[in-house]
């Protein structure tokens, strides 16, 4: 076993860059806790991980079993090092058929999932070593884009429930960091219909994350160049931002209707 090794909660481990980033820890010696709806992929890496994978599958939208998933990491485990909250999901609103559903779902899903974990992996992590608390945010949050209404608000909250985080766990030596992708290979960005520049691999990704988080960084964005361009626009005037922003809608209907 990794002398160095952490016990690590990784939620949303299923699929995409939880799933690969799993791998990535898993392959660093580390301990991790996986959570997920999905069991099977979860009870994959048990099998090829035999001493270092807990599987602690369970509907993390439900506040109830966060809190069961809590207590079985505490039976087994004593306390937690580092917790991942990479769980979440993507919906784009249409505005001429706007949907408050869709926000309040969303919300619930990257919002709400998040801070139902951060009350379940708090009390482990304060008897942790160097604890670490991760959010997966988005680059989103940089500038406003079209269509992003609820997954932006979503990933907006996030960043300033992480940021406030950091100031108030400062007193307790609790690292906080923030994980700001850009547009990633995964089954969820597969769905989009629209141009995603500079895309990286989901495995290019995950290798990118963990290399970074033993520094336990304020935050970890990528990839570079992209991350540069979205705070440079979200800089500009606001009259500017809008029509940036009309004019990539615009790109974007005309993606849609080409057959």
């Amino acid at each position: 076993m990794n002398v160095n090794a952490r016990r690590i909660w990784l939620t949303g481990a299923s699929s995409g860059i939880g799933a690969a980033l799993a791998e990535q820890l898993l392959q660093q010696g580390h301990r991790l806790a996986l959570s997920a709806r999905t069991l099977e992929p979860l009870q994959a890496l048990a099998k090829r991980y035999p001493h270092q994978v807990l599987v602690v599958a369970g509907d993390l939208s439900d506040a109830d079993e966060v809190r069961t998933i809590g207590e079985h990491i505490t039976q087994v485990w004593g306390a937690l090092d580092c917790a991942i909250l990479n769980a979440g999901t993507c919906e784009y609103v249409e505005v001429s058929t706007f949907e408050a559903a869709m926000i309040e779902r969303v919300m619930r899903a990257n919002l709400f999932t998040a801070s139902y974990c951060i009350e379940a992996a708090l009390p482990l992590l304060r008897l942790g070593n160097r604890p670490h608390l991760v959010g997966v945010g988005s680059s989103v949050t940089f500038m406003p884009l079209p269509r992003a209404e609820a997954y932006g608000a979503s990933k907006a909250a996030m960043r300033y429930l992480m940021e406030t985080l950091r100031i108030d766990l400062r007193a307790e030596n609790i690292a906080v960091t923030l994980v700001s992708p850009g547009f990633v290979d995964t089954p969820l960005t597969q769905k989009n219909d629209f141009a995603m520049p500079m895309r990286w691999p989901v495995d290019k990704a995950a290798r990118y994350i963990a290399e970074r988080l033993a520094g336990q960084p304020f935050e970890i964005a990528f990839p570079g160049p992209f991350i540069a361009i979205l705070k440079l626009l979200g800089c500009l005037p606001k009259r500017l931002q809008v029509a940036i922003g009309a004019r990539m809608a615009r790109t974007e209907a005309k993606t849609k209707d080409t057959p």
